[in-house]
């Protein structure tokens, strides 16, 4: 064996003891992608059952949101109908009750002003609803 021989048997050598150190890396390497794998596989399994479950909670909170919508809009048209009979009631019956009450009203102090004056005599203070007291 010359020289040269030795040289590229010891490379050889050296580049065989490299190789078998590298060997366990990349055998670890291997093993973390297939781990990776399987943890992307089971998250796949588990991920779509759970997005169909996400999928039936919203419809069954879609359609509890229309009957939602439903009973609300049901309330406002009571609350529209309430108005509308509070309307109704205060032109037939507010209107006629005012009057009457301010009817009322007056003729107590067109009384009570007659009957003052007759206990008095003609010398009483003129009322001011009377015609005296604009000054004529």
């Amino acid at each position: 064996m010359d020289i040269g021989q030795i040289a590229g048997l010891i490379a050889a050598i050296a580049f065989a003891i490299l190789a078998g150190f590298m060997i366990y890396p990349l055998i670890r390497l291997g093993k973390l992608f297939d781990q990776i794998a399987q943890t992307v596989k089971d998250t796949g399994d588990h991920a779509l059952p759970a997005l169909d479950e996400g999928v039936t909670t919203v419809q069954k909170v879609n359609r509890s949101l229309e009957d939602v919508n439903t009973i609300s809009d049901a309330a406002q048209r009571s609350a529209s109908n309430v108005g509308a009979l509070t309307d109704l009631y205060g032109s037939f019956l507010g209107k006629p009750v005012i009057k009457a009450a301010s009817t009322v009203w007056a003729l107590k102090a067109t009384a009570q002003d007659f009957l003052n004056r007759r206990a008095s005599g003609r010398h009483a203070e003129p009322s001011p609803l009377s015609d005296d007291a604009k000054g004529e």
